[in-house]
């Protein structure tokens, strides 16, 4: 993978830096491990689902985490058979960890196992003091002149 220089950005995006940041890390965490295999799916307007094939696991042994716009995913099989003895063994029954960095104001709101599939809910919330709002444009006279008449008549 070709390496991206962002400085030039940087004379121009102020308050940026953490998206180039993240790009860094994204590009070093490509050695991140491929197992579990994944999905990431838009489900609607600010929701998301994560859903991982983490067949052999039970639900006592994933454990799912969030932590600074982080999302930690952990299997750790309770204990091998030492008797078994396959001829073939295709189901990689292995602990893993797998990261999801998160946007902001993104929420994990549940989990679900079915048929050997992990489903991570998660749903986008911004407050309301971010969210774009509209301006009327009134009269600047009347607004001037209204709070002295509501002050005369209290007096």
């Amino acid at each position: 993978m070709t390496n991206i220089d962002l400085t030039p950005f940087y004379r121009s995006f102020i308050g940026f830096d953490h998206l180039a940041n993240l790009m860094d890390a994204a590009a070093r965490n490509e050695k991140q491990p491929a197992y579990p295999p994944y999905n990431i799916e838009i489900t609607g307007e600010d929701q998301y689902r994560i859903t991982m094939a983490v067949a052999g696991f039970e639900e006592q042994e994933l454990s799912i985490e969030t932590e600074h716009n982080t999302l930690l995913v952990k299997g750790q099989k309770a204990g091998k058979d030492e008797g078994r003895r396959f001829v073939h063994q295709g189901i990689a029954e292995r602990n893993f960890e797998r990261k999801f960095q998160l946007s902001d104001y993104i929420k994990v709101t549940g989990a679900h196992m079915a048929n050997g599939l992990l489903h991570i809910e998660l749903v986008r919330e911004v407050p309301e003091a971010l969210k774009p709002r509209k301006i009327s444009i009134g009269n600047s006279t009347a607004q001037a002149t209204a709070p002295l008449l509501n002050s005369e008549k209290v007096a």
